[in-house]
């Protein structure tokens, strides 16, 4: 089941961060052809696998040439902002759909596994989000983070960032992460499902009352 889900939500994050990227004046995803909705072109075996069993991970990063930008370090950092905004806006869409749906679908066999299919969507979404605006290198928040310093110190530390994420699958495999992040994202959730219990409300006002 989480398997579709978690396809949406990585290829519409590095479509994002490719796209973000080419209207900032990088046309790399574009000539590399990642500017696609083709989840092949984006999938990271081991991202989308942690994706699936702990609801955080990554997929193939869309190649971005800051030196094409205006303002390096500026854009560098919108465009990975980029990525974890379009995975809150697919959270609130798809918790919005759950609840309208909830009521007329809540009965069948196939509307409820419908309806689980689409609030997996929304955790995943979040998860995605909240993981990679961690200041960690190489994910997303670390871009933006390090778009504080000065020239010399963000080229330096840009230098060490593959060597990010084997610590944070360390982190994250040995719980030392995993708790405080799920507890973060759990959090996060709660905080936005109002939207599904809104849009429920909603419906049965326009429809069963």
């Amino acid at each position: 089941m989480g398997v579709i889900p978690a396809l949406l939500c990585i290829t519409l994050h590095e479509l994002s961060h490719g796209y973000v990227a080419y209207l900032l004046g990088d046309n790399t995803a574009k000539e590399q052809g990642r500017l696609t909705l083709n989840p092949i072109k984006h999938i990271d075996v081991m991202g989308l696998l942690m994706m699936m069993i702990f609801h955080v991970g990554w997929a193939k990063p869309v190649p971005v040439n800051m030196f094409r930008f205006k303002k390096p370090k500026r854009d560098m950092a919108i465009t990975a902002l980029a990525g974890p905004i379009s995975n809150i806006l697919i959270t609130v869409v798809f918790l919005f759909l759950f609840g309208a749906l909830y009521v007329p679908l809540k009965a069948g066999a196939v509307g409820v596994y419908i309806l689980q299919m689409l609030e997996l969507t929304a955790q995943l979404s979040l998860g995605l989000a909240i993981f990679n605006l961690l200041p960690v290198p190489p994910l997303d928040g670390s871009k933006v983070l390090l778009s504080c310093l000065s020239n010399e110190n963000y080229y330096k530390l840009m230098r060490y960032e593959r060597w990010g994420m084997i610590v944070m699958l360390v982190l994250v495999a040995t719980g030392v992460l995993g708790k405080p992040l799920s507890w973060l994202i759990n959090s996060a959730y709660s905080a936005l499902f109002p939207i599904a219990d809104w849009a429920c409300n909603m419906v049965i006002k326009l429809f069963y009352i």
